[in-house]
């Protein structure tokens, strides 16, 4: 084994382009910084809705192959949820096609490094170990998933659904202990995560590599138009529940005070696969629901503010990356900007996810006083420059990997 030119094997459950998540950018950015590093071979699901992958974005892949995922949810899954050892979302993304996939590549090539893209994948690694595989493995951890499935569970209203959450949240606890004993490394979105799993392995390889941004992408739109602010911006995937929970919540509850003193602006929920409940929001005055956009840039460029008003989830949030990189000053929650390491008051604005007043006054100062916007903005742009380019994060991937390789 080479390490300064290994041959890599990732398994992903999403097909990473076109990058419409933050799920999605991270793996596609990462997937580029190992392939400018070895050979790599990717293999995952496809996105039906998405559409073919762009052989643009992945020709850091050596070869790349992406089979249909299998139904989700069915009763079956659910109630081998219950009685077996395996967690729902595990058993969502187990797929015979996906092990036959990946043990093809397994079969013509010794691979020195396997990457994992979350603990999803663990039963397609099970099934590559039966196929005598023997290579390292590294999981990249987007989230803690049990710490996402116990927020979930506090917060559903049914109670067999909130049992059911709570149940899968500890099978997905005992898997993670596993996991974090059994592989070569881990890698975190922030230092926070790294924290919270070693305090349950001390002895596990955990680095932290956190979410970018690509500055050079967005810096055009960095100094914007130059004309008054005409709306305010969300920005994410609107078939990903933490979302649809905080742009209903601020559509329906904060929203229409905003109005009351901002009767000029617009709210514009952007992001592709706007459920049902989220395009209900149209109906209300002043509310725009974009779905699937080219770029969202333009977005930022207008807005007076991006907002991140979650409530729950977990990992860190790329939409307050970009936000900053494209010029535009931000108000979130505590959770919103959880894992990142910005300052409130200086790099955004805090406001409580149940303080309405908060978010009303935030966004009338910056409507109210260029000066505080224009500060938000530049110190926003000096932080992701410094601190969040995917160029520099995919560096520090590739150095923690060599050194893992090199001391097994």
């Amino acid at each position: 084994m080479n390490p300064d030119s290994p041959r890599i094997l990732m398994l992903s459950p999403r097909q990473c382009s076109p990058a419409t998540s933050g799920a999605k950018l991270r793996e596609l950015h990462l997937a580029r910084a190992l392939g400018e590093w070895g050979e790599l071979y990717l293999a995952g699901f496809e996105d039906a809705r998405a559409g073919e992958p762009k052989q643009a974005d992945l020709q850091c892949c050596k070869q790349y192959r992406y089979v249909p995922k299998p139904p989700a949810y069915r009763p079956r899954q659910l109630i081998q949820g219950v009685i077996t050892k395996w967690p729902l979302p595990i058993l969502n993304y187990t797929s015979t096609a996906l092990a036959d996939t990946a043990g093809g590549f397994a079969d013509a090539f010794d691979f020195d490094l396997i990457q994992l893209e979350s603990i999803h994948m663990v039963r397609c690694l099970e099934s590559l170990r039966a196929r005598g595989v023997r290579a390292p493995v590294v999981y990249n951890w987007h989230n803690i998933e049990s710490e996402l499935m116990f927020r979930y569970a506090e917060t559903v209203r049914s109670p067999a659904r909130r049992s059911y959450a709570s149940l899968t949240a500890r099978k997905l606890q005992r898997m993670e202990s596993e996991i974090l004993r059994d592989a070569l490394g881990h890698v975190v979105c922030s230092e926070r995560e790294r924290e919270n799993l070693s305090r349950i392995a001390p002895q596990a390889r955990i680095a932290v590599i956190e979410n970018g941004v690509d500055c050079d992408a967005f810096a055009p739109e960095a100094r914007g138009s130059g004309g008054t602010p005409k709306s305010i911006v969300f920005v994410g995937s609107m078939d990903y529940f933490p979302n649809i929970e905080g742009v209903t919540w601020f559509a329906r509850e904060i929203w229409p005070k905003v109005r009351e003193r901002l009767p000029d602006l617009e709210f514009m929920i952007v992001g592709a696969r706007p459920t049902d409940a989220v395009l209900a929001l149209k109906e209300l005055p002043g509310v725009v629901v974009t779905g699937t956009v080219d770029s969202v840039k333009p977005y930022y460029r207008n807005a007076l503010a991006a907002v991140a008003p979650l409530k729950t989830g977990g990992g860190t949030r790329l939409k307050i990356l970009e936000a900053m990189a494209a010029g535009a000053p931000v108000i979130s929650t505590a959770l919103g900007a959880e894992g990142l390491a910005i300052q409130p008051g200086a790099d955004y604005l805090l406001a409580g996810d149940s303080a309405h007043e908060e978010w009303v006054r935030h966004l009338t100062d910056l409507a109210s006083k260029p000066e505080l916007r224009g500060e938000l903005i530049k110190r926003g742009l000096r932080t992701v420059r410094s601190r969040y380019d995917w160029r520099s994060l995919g560096k520090q991937l590739v150095e923690t990997y060599h050194g893992w390789l090199e001391r097994p």
